[in-house]
């Protein structure tokens, strides 16, 4: 990136209109991305659940002290509630959950609303910095139905590493790689709810949102390649069709594919494996930052090992309790990874002088610290103190 695109702007914000009114969108949208019903919403500002139904339709304005209470459940600025959306790159593609249905509704809106703000917060700085040019290959099936064959996806990622120069050894860096053809990631918690990672394009600029909780750093790296393979292999699929349980499993197991080809390629890691013990796979995970367990499915998808030696090593990794921490998941050993495209972006712009973090925030309209692990930086930048924070308890 470069710092061409940094202009002279007024050094503090405008004062606010006066007599603005709510807008019952940005109202739903924070009810949303905390995972709240409009009953739940109700409850704990101490109206009804059609009062809020009233605000979110427009029918109704909340009187100013009722407004307070709102802004202050919702964790956001009142400048939120009364602001436009900001541009985004342009039109949201579909985006890739893990799972479908009645239970993970809540969830899944509550994903859409907070990349929503994601996209926003990028294109803000997008006025300001270059980011790298996008630079990721196209992929079509060769079948009628879209459904790729194991073949086609392998030579899919193997002209990927090949088209970003890569070697057929491990990736260093899985996030910075991505980052640098122009893939804008972010990690951020969702308290109370374990989310993986979901991708989406937005106009021509793809993203990547990855949860914060996860610990493993070779898991972080899976899920990056996971959601690279979906934003390769599955861009121009709707987003109705992600909702029938069948395609999403299979394309779920297509971005898996793809990721174990892309980190693990048939041309090399082979020659590594030389038996079917489970400690064996510990030096592999070391050399290669890769999970156990994705390391077992990879040898079988190679047909290293049979189905019998499948099974039995995953009945190993239940023994041992591995399933959801296994060895070197020390951050010391397999680092995780962290995103600093929008980081680097947002102090540039910062000790450019050209912006004030409380312009920023002004002109942004959103809750400091969300905005901050947005773009991977420390909350005081913006004043954010624990009262601000954006993880009130659900329960």
């Amino acid at each position: 990136m470069t710092d061409n695109k940094i202009v002279n702007f007024p050094s503090a914000p405008r004062a606010a209109q006066i007599g603005r009114r709510l807008i019952p969108a940005k109202l739903r949208d924070a009810r949303r991305a905390l995972r709240l019903t409009q009953e739940d919403l109700g409850g704990r500002v101490g109206i009804t659940r059609q009062a809020v139904s009233a605000f979110e339709s427009g029918a109704k304005s909340p009187e100013p002290d009722t407004f307070a209470k709102l802004a202050d459940v919702l964790v956001q600025p009142r400048s939120f509630f009364m602001s436009d959306n900001l541009p985004v790159f342009g039109e949201f593609g579909p985006r890739f959950f893990r799972k479908v249905g009645p239970d993970t509704i809540r969830k899944n809106d509550a994903c859409t609303v907070l990349g929503g703000w994601f996209v926003q917060s990028a294109r803000y700085l997008d006025d300001y910095v270059n980011y790298p040019a996008v630079d990721i290959p196209s992929a079509s099936s060769s079948s009628s139905d879209g459904r790729y064959s194991f073949d086609e996806i392998e030579e899919i990622a193997s002209d990927c590493r090949k088209q970003w120069g890569l070697s057929v050894g491990p990736i260093s860096n899985v996030l910075a790689l991505i980052e640098s053809k122009g893939i804008v990631t972010c990690r951020h918690e969702i308290e109370g709810e374990r989310i993986d990672a979901f991708s989406f394009w937005n106009g021509d600029r793809p993203f990547i949102f990855m949860a914060s909780e996860k610990e493993a750093g070779a898991r972080v790296r899976f899920d990056a390649a996971h959601e690279l393979g979906h934003l390769i292999l599955h861009r121009w699929i709707e987003q109705e069709e992600i909702s029938d349980p069948k395609i999403l499993k299979r394309i779920e197991g297509e971005a898996d594919r793809f990721a174990g080809a892309f980190l693990l390629p048939k041309k090399s890691f082979p020659n590594e494996f030389y038996t079917a013990r489970l400690d064996a796979f510990l030096d592999l995970k070391r050399r290669w930052g890769a999970s156990i367990q994705a390391m077992v499915y990879r040898c079988k998808d190679l047909e290293l090992i049979d189905d019998v030696q499948f099974t039995n090593l995953y009945k190993q990794i239940s023994f041992r309790r591995w399933r959801s921490k296994e060895p070197l998941d020390d951050p010391k050993v397999i680092k995780i990874e962290q995103p600093r495209t929008l980081q680097k972006a947002a102090l540039m712009l910062l000790e450019s002088g050209k912006k004030h973090p409380e312009e920023i925030c002004a002109e942004i309209a959103l809750n400091p610290q969300l905005l901050a692990s947005f773009w991977n930086v420390s909350p005081e930048i913006f004043g954010s103190s624990p009262p601000d924070e954006f993880t009130p308890s659900l329960k």
